[in-house]
């Protein structure tokens, strides 16, 4: 059977850190001559960024009908459009688009199903059909060791306090710095083991997922984490393959939006920048930075007396006059810029006046960063990003701001963790080894091959298995 008649399934989970991805590989695949249906609701399809053209025809987007349930606001189909608490409803919401899938899967069977850690009904239902499916981690492997075996996650009988969670697991059995701070601990700890209005826990959908699955494909490389692959594989007792980190490709059109970078005044201020010089901030489209914290950082920032450019998106309910400390913008009119909305972030990071980028670890923008090689100044917030800051604190490439007991952050710990990164001789091995880790995170040839690898795994599993792969 010829390559370009493999057919795989996209159902990722409805949040733009794990469609994203999904999407990327569905166009390295494409690219390959593998036919991919990428399977979510109207509105997230409308947002994702389109197509290229060259692979239009092997990229079919598939849409299904998003269910209305009690707590789940109307048009609301993705955690962006939602607040932290409301994110339950949503998966409550996303359980019930396994049977709309299973009215698919009667019309057109692929040959494989790649899920995410959500949907935890549809291994069973593809195994109706005779379809094999693979779990996509869009997290780290270090995290995947960390949130453990599905054992663990279904009992939680070795770790039975919020205390355990703030150390690496028994089960790591080599050092490691990867854990939560205390005052996130409780949090992890529900998210793992206590059912929400969905009525199961985020732990029990990983397990249920990883039990289900033909094998599993992490969003990493062995040159990068390869102890905790090795590990992961020894946890799940199924096959791990890692399938790169998906490096963005600076060709000119990776973005949504046409761009001149040229003559936009964002660009042309970094233009006039020292090379090195200036520090990228960004906390990412999916976390929602309360006021106080803008503020703070807005302080912290101007403390750190390094040029800065800030892409920060403005809290629903706030006027502009009020989104940054009164005098904030005539303070720093010649230190840095802030801008708000959506911009071209690779674009931004690959010029040459960016010198370090403080961000909440998000592992997307990570792989981004590390791409250019800039040394990373952490600030974790959410899920799993403190693991990843302590992944890159594992790896001498991010140094992680102090934060109080609490688990905030105040101006001077921000402000001094910055000048420590960028100017003082603390910082100069930190910088040196982000950018030796650039040559594995921007070796487009490397991932290249592992995406060779992955699609010689489905030769060799339809092979083994029966099963119509290649």
């Amino acid at each position: 059977m010829a390559a370009e008649q493999c057919h795989v399934m996209m159902f990722p989970w409805l949040a733009f850190g794990h469609m994203l991805p999904f999407l990327e590989l569905s166009k390295k695949l494409a690219a390959k001559n593998i036919l991919v249906s990428f399977v979510s609701t109207p509105k997230n399809l409308q947002r994702l960024p389109p197509i290229p053209s060259s692979l239009v025809g092997r990229i079919k987007l598939l849409e299904i009908a998003m269910p209305q349930v009690p707590g789940l606001p109307e048009n609301c189909e993705a955690t962006i459009d939602l607040q932290e608490e409301q994110v339950q409803y949503l998966k409550k919401a996303y359980d019930k688009l396994a049977k709309p899938l299973e009215k698919i899967l009667e019309e057109k069977v692929p040959d494989l199903i790649v899920v995410d850690f959500a949907p935890y009904l549809i291994p069973e239902i593809a195994a109706k059909f005779g379809v094999p499916t693979a779990f996509f981690s869009v997290y780290t492997a270090a995290t995947l060791a960390y949130v453990g075996p599905p054992v663990e996650l279904k009992s939680g009988s070795r770790r039975t306090s919020p205390e355990h969670f703030t150390r690496p697991p028994e089960w790591i059995p080599f050092p490691s710095l990867v854990a939560h701070r205390s005052d996130y601990a409780s949090k992890m700890m529900r998210n793992a083991h206590v059912p929400d209005a969905s009525g199961v826990s985020s732990g029990q959908r990983i397990a249920k997922i990883v039990e289900g699955c033909s094998f599993v494909i992490v969003r990493s490389c062995k040159e990068f984490e390869g102890e905790y692959i090795n590990l992961v594989e020894e946890l799940y007792q199924k096959p791990i393959l890692p399938i790169g980190v998906l490096p963005p490709i600076s060709d000119g059109n990776m973005s949504h939006m046409a761009i001149d970078t040229s003559s936009t005044s964002t660009f042309k201020w970094l233009n006039g920048q020292q090379p090195l010089s200036v520090l990228f901030v960004g906390f990412g489209s999916e976390y929602k930075m309360p006021i106080e914290q803008i503020h703070e950082l807005a302080f912290a920032l101007e403390l750190s007396k390094q040029p800065f450019l800030w892409i920060l998106r403005k809290p629903e309910g706030i006027e502009n006059s009020d989104l940054l400390p009164p005098g904030f913008a005539n303070r720093t009119l010649n230190q840095g810029i802030v801008t708000l909305g959506w911009v071209p972030q690779s674009e931004l990071l690959a010029h040459p006046a960016i010198g370090a980028c403080l961000f909440h670890s998000g592992w997307g923008t990570i792989v981004e960063a590390l791409c250019f090689g800039h040394p990373l100044i952490l600030l974790p917030m959410v899920a799993d990003q403190e693991l990843n800051a302590k992944l890159l604190t594992e790896k001498e490439i991010g140094y992680e701001v102090p934060r109080n007991e609490d688990g905030s952050f105040d101006r001077d710990m921000v402000a001094k963790s910055v000048r420590k990164v960028m100017l003082e001789p603390e910082g100069e091995p930190l910088k040196l080894k982000a950018s030796l880790t650039r040559n594995v995170f921007n070796n487009q040839d490397l991932h290249d091959s592992y995406i060779n690898m992955f699609i010689q795994h489905l030769k060799k599993y339809k092979d083994s298995k029966g099963h119509k792969l290649v």
